[in-house]
């Protein structure tokens, strides 16, 4: 953990002097009208591709305004590091999905080296996409139509980078996905979205290495963060999750080639009035083992959350899988510490393991979750776990051993 702080410390100034010596390139020399109705795109990605091939290095700023914009790439490589600098820049997205052709993202950064979003409010006018999330009952993860609902702002083999200030709004599908990054911060972002817009995981993150997560406000309706296959020495800090479904390792085994989870970190985090709390979460019937190991949260608080700690290996929405072959998924090296509050349900720890790879090497410390419902008091469920504790525990888990 401290390696990683002391990088992404000395990864931050070296693009921070590199800033001060980019050139700079200003959007409104390009046409851009930011009145909020008028299309942007092209002149939006005209600076960029000049701010891009600048050698070494550019800042494109955006100045304050509200601009209307269409699907967007900015791809690299550039000819040396690359700054949106886009505070008091508001963007919006078309309503209507269909306005997307087909594709899932809105906002996509496309293999960039030393790249930095500074600011930016990225409102992706999801109500009319939320109706086709969740059509008749049915999600679009059922339907298989998720690919057609666009994501807001997509990270696409984004190396050595930082997104700092930026604000996501009302995405479509997902507001922010990580997928095959390396060394890359998100600090002080927000995010917000109405509790029962479907499917809008604030942040995704697959395959996907060094990522460090700080000081982020998010509240959605969905994962506040997720993590799928791939995911790997992460840390999560100081974030605030609520409303949402909590943070989730997972849903791991549903598919073919899946990569190993392992060295994910959430710390000095807060739930508040979340379906869930701290979540791992496997497929029955998985075509083929996994692993997800060396996953630690500690120090979190819980103010009326839903079963605030679950591991559940029985994961299986809309009775998509058979139930009757366990899991595959082979967790361990787990530690939940330090994890106090209130629970929103009785079952404030469910431990639900595969029956035919149970969980080892769980470790509970110093866990306090209050019910304060009339349905009795605080309890716990388990099955296939037999956890090690330490220190004060309520609920006490089912079945323990002594450290």
């Amino acid at each position: 953990m401290e390696k990683m702080n002391c990088a992404w410390i000395l990864m931050v100034v070296a693009m921070l002097v590199a800033g001060n010596q980019a050139a700079e390139i200003t959007l409104s020399k390009y046409g851009a009208k930011a009145d909020g109705k008028s299309d942007d795109s092209t002149a939006l990605l005209n600076a960029w591709k000049d701010a891009c091939n600048a050698v070494g290095g550019s800042k494109l700023v955006i100045p304050k305004g509200t601009y209307m914009l269409g699907p967007v790439k900015f791809s690299g490589p550039c000819q040396g590091p690359m700054i949106i600098q886009a505070m008091g820049a508001t963007f919006l997205a078309p309503a209507d999905p269909a306005k997307f052709n087909g594709q899932n993202g809105w906002v996509l950064f496309h293999i960039l080296n030393n790249f930095q979003l500074l600011g930016g409010t990225f409102d992706g006018k999801g109500q009319t996409a939320w109706q086709k999330n969740d059509w008749k009952g049915e999600s679009c993860l059922k339907s298989g139509k998720c690919s057609s609902i666009p994501i807001n702002l997509s990270f696409y083999k984004i190396t050595n980078s930082l997104v700092q200030g930026t604000t996501s709004v009302d995405s479509k599908q997902f507001h922010m996905n990580l997928l095959h990054c390396e060394n890359l911060t998100l600090n002080q972002v927000s995010i917000k979205a109405p509790a029962d817009s479907s499917n809008t995981d604030g942040i995704h993150i697959g395959r996907s290495n060094h990522i460090n997560i700080t000081n982020t406000n998010i509240q959605t309706g969905d994962d506040c963060i997720s993590l799928g296959d791939g995911s790997q020495e992460v840390d999560i800090t100081k974030v605030r999750c609520g409303p949402g479904h909590g943070i989730a390792i997972g849903s791991l085994g549903r598919y073919n080639n899946e990569e190993e989870v392992r060295g994910i970190r959430v710390r000095n985090c807060t739930l508040t009035n979340t379906m869930y709390g701290l979540r791992l979460k496997t497929w029955p019937s998985a075509p083929q083992p996994g692993v997800a190991r060396d996953l630690n949260f500690e120090d979190i608080i819980m103010n009326n959350v839903s079963t605030p700690i679950l591991i559940d290996q029985e994961y299986c929405p809309h009775n998509q899988c058979n139930m009757k072959t366990p899991s595959k998924i082979k967790i361990s090296d787990v530690t939940f510490k330090n994890v106090r509050g209130t629970s929103a349900s009785n079952v404030a720890m469910k431990l639900q393991c595969s029956k035919g790879n149970p969980c080892q090497n769980v470790k509970l410390a110093d866990i306090n979750l209050e019910y304060r419902g009339t349905n009795g008091t605080a309890t716990s469920e388990c099955g296939n776990i037999q956890p090690t504790t330490s220190g004060k525990l309520f609920p006490p888990p089912c079945a323990v051993k002594s450290a």
